[in-house]
């Protein structure tokens, strides 16, 4: 089935309700490499029930409306897409357990050629399921290889966020554990490329990789580490994109710049010197 951009605008996605636990909360922290340090007295606060808070990119994994992409009708070569940018606008602090909504839909597509690639941008509302207070606007963009040819629904992509060109401000390290996909993929995201060799190898990786969104929080768990010095509340709106994969063990270092109310951060796979997200963005209030 050849994939339509049109009938993926069109597409209706079921409302999901969702009731997270502040355990749920603690296995997101966890799963991010909070409480690792077990002396260091700000981590505790997401990992540990006394004064517990949700950490500020868990809307990531709230509402989430599955791996969609898998199903029939969509015409999308599921095994070859790569999760390739994410925003994150915050809009009202978390509670560390309650019920939301979570309301996704495709924004567009941009065709990028015959025999070439497509992206998909589709965003995902998070509602507090009680008042119908927004809580967060989630973004996505997916690299669909192999898709091109399909047609456009919007012009052009949008550009990428310039990074400074000096030294950095401050650069942060944080180790990945080797089955740290296997705990990602418990907040929901269970795409197979990250947990079963066979798919990984299928889709072009030598083994099964870390979801993209487990890079993105621990850059941002890095940032608050570093230049925010643990003040989430600045934290406004997030975006990043994706450059290339992280295998589970190795080790991220999050470089970033600070200038006025925006921060700009790139985190690199130590190990092979690569950098795995890049263009990043944070904008502070």
């Amino acid at each position: 089935m050849t994939m339509d951009p049109h009938a993926l605008l069109r597409r209706e996605f079921t409302p999901v309700p969702q009731r997270y636990t502040a355990q749920d909360s603690r296995l997101y922290a966890l799963s991010l490499g909070l409480g690792a340090d077990p002396l260091d007295a700000r981590q505790p606060a997401y990992v540990y029930e006394e004064g517990q808070r949700a950490f500020p990119t868990m809307p990531n994994v709230l509402g989430y409306a599955g791996f969609w992409a898998r199903e029939p009708d969509t015409g999308i070569d599921w095994r070859r897409l790569l999760h390739v940018e994410q925003s994150l606008t915050l809009h009202a602090p978390l509670a560390p357990e309650g019920d939301v909504v979570g309301h996704t839909r495709v924004t567009g597509v941009v065709d990028k050629g015959t025999e070439k690639d497509a992206l998909l941008y589709q965003e995902r509302q998070v509602l507090d399921a009680g008042s119908g207070q927004l809580l967060a606007e989630v973004g996505q963009v997916s690299l669909l290889r192999g898709d091109g040819g399909c047609g456009s629904t919007m012009d052009t992509a949008p550009r990428p966020h310039r990074m400074p060109d000096r030294a950095p401000d401050a650069v942060h390290d944080l180790p990945t554990l080797p089955q740290a996909a296997l705990l990602y993929r418990l907040n929901g995201d269970t795409n197979p490329v990250h947990a079963d060799p066979a798919t990984a190898r299928a889709a072009g990786f030598e083994r099964p990789i870390l979801h993209g969104l487990c890079t993105f929080g621990m850059a941002v768990h890095a940032l608050l580490a570093g230049a925010l010095d643990w003040n989430e509340s600045r934290l406004r709106r997030l975006r990043v994109r994706f450059t290339a994969p992280v295998l589970p063990g190795e080790t991220l270092r999050t470089e970033s710049w600070t200038d006025g109310d925006v921060v700009s951060f790139r985190t690199t796979a130590v190990e092979r010197s690569t950098v795995a997200l890049d263009s990043g963005r944070a904008d502070l209030i």
